[in-house]
């Protein structure tokens, strides 16, 4: 039977078959800090001087994960209050800020009465927060999200150059910034984000400079400078066949021509899925291994009501095989041809859709990679009333 390919198994994990914690109970998440570190540390190398690093905890509110991170960078993103209170245990609200559409007036007063940045999404959510602040008698801490006149080219999910419900369509900000400043609100800025999982690198820094310029547009008609100004991300990952990472260095450099050029405000840089993406993995065994029709089959513990990513059912067309591997067995040449299947009662459920691997039998862990971001809180874990996944975050992987 033909095979079809799988994506690329990020380098760290390369060994994970001499790795102590391969014997853990299972089905789990692993994070590997040691890895978000080391990109942290390697973004702002690249990134040119005093340009801010925001993780927007959406990509994974694991607490254990966010306590770790939290010293390591300038600001932390949410688009819930549920996520404002994970985000308030580990830093101070100052340095926090609150994107979405359809905030409810719970979640603006508490994001108000917190002292966090609430990045407006529409003209009526503005009023509602203006309102809220009086009545409350705190001065709102207020910026906008752009819906900018530019997309993000090559991006997974566009966000920008069209009717969105992200965000106020550049043409109306000004009049909004100058309504908030007329108000007395705390103008923080602006929110730009024009697509998330770009895997382009010109893409990106042809983006950035075109974010900026706008911004710097928008605050020349606004007639108030902003302190900052959130470029937002859009950073991908190699997920699939062929897929290959972005030039980081690359697009850190022409960030800092473009600045350089338009000098102005603070800026920063809001990754979310770049930052801890490749540095989980996620592991099941194989509870039953069966033959249908000439197509062998492995049938694992956990499957969309886990990984709901993996199996393609998260925002991807053509559903396409995730980094993948028997994880005792890396380093085996392939055997045969598998589809790896949870355990759900849905033809949806599929992980792995024939790939090519060493033989395994039931107790064997398949290993998923590419999986620290939109992964457990991602999925419909009470689909079917099948146990939760564990979540476990380990300093380093040869710790």
């Amino acid at each position: 039977m033909t095979s079809k390919p799988f994506g690329p198994i990020p380098p760290e994990f390369r060994d994970l078959a001499a790795l102590p914690w391969l014997d853990q109970a299972t089905p789990a998440y692993v994070y590997d800090f040691g890895i978000v570190a080391a990109r942290i540390a390697r973004l702002r190398a690249a990134l040119p001087a005093g340009v801010a690093v925001h993780y927007a905890i959406k990509a994974n509110p694991f607490a254990p994960l966010l306590r770790a991170i939290a010293p390591l960078v300038d600001g932390l993103d949410v688009a819930s209050a549920g996520e404002l209170v994970r985000a308030a245990d580990v830093m101070a609200a100052g340095a926090i800020s609150f994107a979405g559409p359809g905030k409810r007036d719970f979640e603006l007063e508490a994001a108000i009465s917190a002292g966090a940045t609430i990045n407006l999404e529409s003209e009526g959510e503005a009023v509602r927060a203006l309102a809220l602040g009086d009545r409350l008698g705190v001065r709102p801490r207020l910026a906008v999200r752009v819906n900018p006149d530019h997309e993000l080219r090559g991006s997974g999910m566009k966000m920008g150059g069209r009717a969105s419900p992200f965000g106020v369509d550049a043409a109306r900000v000004p009049a909004l910034v100058r309504m908030l400043l007329e108000a007395g609100a705390e103008w923080r800025g602006f929110h730009i984000f024009a697509g998330s999982q770009s895997l382009d690198t010109q893409a990106v820094i042809e983006t950035q400079a075109a974010t900026v310029a706008l911004a710097l547009r928008l605050t020349q008609e606004a007639g108030q400078a902003p302190p900052l100004v959130n470029l937002g991300g859009g950073f991908g990952i190699p997920y699939f066949p062929g897929d290959l990472p972005l030039d980081i260095e690359a697009i850190g450099a022409a960030l800092g021509e473009t600045l350089a050029r338009f000098p102005g405000p603070g800026f920063a840089i809001e990754l979310g899925r770049w930052l801890v993406g490749e540095a989980g993995v996620y592991l099941a065994r194989v509870v039953d291994r069966k033959e249908s029709q000439g197509e062998t089959f492995l049938v694992v513990e956990g499957g969309l009501n886990h990984h709901l990513a993996a199996t393609g059912n998260f925002g991807t067309v053509v559903r396409r095989n995730y980094p993948v591997a028997v994880a005792h067995r890396m380093q085996d040449a392939p055997e045969e041809v598998v589809t790896i299947v949870g355990p759900l009662c849905t033809p949806l459920d599929r992980l792995a859709d024939r790939v090519a691997l060493p033989r395994a039998e039931p107790g064997d862990v398949i290993a998923i990679f590419a999986s620290g971001a939109y992964g457990a809180t991602a999925s419909p874990s009470a689909f079917l009333g099948h146990p939760p996944v564990r979540e476990t975050l380990v300093p380093h992987l040869h710790d």
